[in-house]
């Protein structure tokens, strides 16, 4: 029989209900926090509440929790990127912008027949396990401040619902690299990583806030003391274009770099970086 391992980030229903109907052997390696995030997307759908995705449209888990909200007749769901696009949906909610400026911007984020009109009376934050949490929390108390303006104080509970949906193993290296930050004096920091993966990306832009940071994918982008590759951390979307940094290392004597690297890098591709960084800073 033919063996299909699932990734960590899952799949759809409808891809679900496909490969068990081939008869192939399923190996499902769903990740325990992305389960908790649908197990509350199908509460939502269940209690008539619509599922406000933060997470990347066109992001295999994204799609994959977009589902969980279709478990019903009337589940719903809309996918905000970032505080930008939260702002927008919170100008609709507030009746700050006209139906069709929501419409056009949010087509193709949002679940078959959506109707902004009566699918954002009550709503439920969720969110793509590998975002910044700062943001999630941010976009939640955003979209909870839109509610009670639109609601009132004393019915918000009717009309919004959230909770913590970020994975532990993401949250813990936001955490560790934010009190690195805070408590070393660094020259620059390396974060390691698929240039796909976005709970590494995130880590480079966190880093990128105070330090020169560069993003490299495996230890041969440190092709010399010269010459490094990496993807820049102001990268976005889907942008992954590998670019080429000249004269990257200081040459200015003892140097405190930052390391650290996406929940699904393996320990030996740091430890390969870690001892490159050693040869070429000597």
């Amino acid at each position: 029989d033919d063996v299909v391992i699932l990734p960590a980030f899952g799949v759809t229903i409808r891809e679900l209900e496909g490969l068990a109907s081939s008869g192939c052997t399923l190996v499902d390696t769903t990740c325990g926090s992305v389960l908790n995030v649908w197990k509350n997307v199908r509460q939502y759908a269940r209690d008539g509440y619509t599922a406000v995705i933060h997470g990347k449209v066109k992001h295999e888990e994204t799609q994959a929790t977009a589902s969980q909200a279709r478990v019903t007749d009337n589940g719903r769901y809309v996918i905000v990127l970032d505080r930008t696009e939260a702002e927008l949906l919170c100008d609709y909610i507030t009746e700050k912008i006209p139906l069709d400026t929501f419409q056009s911007h949010f087509r193709g984020a949002c679940s078959p027949d959506f109707d902004p009109r009566r699918d954002l009376a009550r709503v439920g934050l969720a969110n793509q396990t590998t975002m910044l949490m700062s943001e999630s929390l941010e976009i939640g108390q955003l979209v909870r401040r839109a509610m009670i303006t639109r609601y009132g104080e004393q019915t918000i509970g009717e009309h919004f619902q959230a909770f913590d949906t970020i994975c532990s193993a993401t949250q813990d290296r936001q955490d560790a690299i934010q009190t690195l930050l805070d408590n070393a004096d660094l020259d620059l920091a390396i974060i390691i990583g698929g240039y796909n993966s976005s709970n590494t990306r995130n880590l480079a832009k966190i880093c990128a806030r105070k330090i020169t940071t560069y993003h490299i994918a495996e230890p041969s982008c440190l092709t010399s003391a010269i010459e490094l590759r990496h993807l820049p951390p102001t990268a976005t979307g889907g942008s992954i274009v590998e670019h080429v940094k000249r004269n990257w290392l200081p040459d200015t004597g003892t140097l405190s770099i930052g390391v650290s690297a996406g929940a699904s890098t393996p320990d030996n591709i740091v430890g390969e970086v870690i001892s490159r960084l050693a040869e070429l800073a000597k």
